[in-house]
C-alpha cells in the first residue's frame, strides 16, 4: 500500500492500484498544455474505447515505443511495413482501425498545429479557463457534454477518427479542461488551485 493512501480521500475509481493512483494523484485533471502532450493523450483515449483506462495505463510506455515517442510528424508517414509491425506488438492495442486512425489524425494534427496550434484550438472552447465541478459522488460524473459533443463534431468534420463525445469528455477530464475529482477528494482543491490560461502552448 502507498504511504498515507488510508489517510487521504480520493476519486473511488483508482481502487487500490499503486499505478492507477499515482495516476490520479499526479496527472489526472492537471491542465495540459503542451501540444503534442495533448494529441498523445487524444490518442490514448482513442485506444481505450471498449477498453478499461487502467489497460491503457499499463501500455503507455509500451505505446510511447511502438509510436516514436507519439511525435505526429514522424506517424504522419508510417507505411503498411511499419502498420503491420505494429499489429504484431503484443505489448499495445492491436486494433487495425485505431492504428489507422492514429496516422491519419496525426496529419489532421500538424495541420491544425500549422494553423493555430492544438493546444489553443481545444483551449479556446473554454476561454482558457478549466471548468469547475463539484461533483459529491460518482453517479454526479457526466460521461458527456454538449461541450464534448460539439468538440468531437468539429473534430470528425476535419476526418478526425475516434474522438466521440464520450471519448472527448473523458480526455478534456484528463487534461484538466475540466475538474471532475469528487469534492471529497483531496486532489479536487489542489487541480482547481492550479488553473493555467497559458495560450502559447508551453
Amino acid at each position: 500500500m502507498l504511504e498515507g493512501a488510508n489517510v487521504k480521500e480520493r476519486c473511488p475509481w483508482p481502487g487500490s492500484d499503486p499505478l492507477y493512483i499515482t495516476y490520479h494523484d499526479n496527472e489526472w485533471g492537471v491542465p495540459e498544455h503542451d501540444s503534442k502532450m495533448l494529441w498523445e493523450k487524444l490518442t490514448l483515449e482513442g485506444f481505450q474505447a471498449g477498453l478499461s483506462w487502467i489497460t491503457i495505463l499499463r501500455k503507455r510506455e509500451a505505446f510511447r515505443a511502438a509510436f516514436d515517442n507519439f511525435q505526429p510528424e514522424v506517424i504522419a508517414n508510417y507505411n503498411d511495413r511499419k502498420i503491420n509491425s505494429l499489429l504484431k506488438n503484443k505489448a499495445i492495442v492491436r486494433h487495425r482501425g485505431k492504428i489507422t486512425a492514429t496516422i491519419s489524425n496525426a496529419k489532421i494534427y500538424l495541420d491544425i498545429e500549422k494553423r493555430k496550434g492544438f493546444n489553443n484550438f481545444l483551449w479556446e472552447y473554454i476561454q482558457f479557463k478549466p471548468l469547475q465541478t463539484h461533483p459529491v459522488s460518482q453517479a454526479d460524473v457526466q460521461t458527456q457534454s454538449p461541450l464534448s459533443q460539439k468538440i468531437s463534431k468539429d473534430l470528425k468534420k476535419l476526418g478526425y477518427r475516434y474522438c466521440g463525445p464520450t471519448i472527448v469528455y473523458a480526455f478534456m477530464e484528463a487534461v484538466g479542461m475540466i475538474n471532475n475529482h469528487l469534492i471529497s477528494c483531496h486532489r479536487h482543491t489542489e487541480v482547481q488551485n492550479r488553473q493555467s490560461y497559458n495560450q502559447s502552448g508551453t
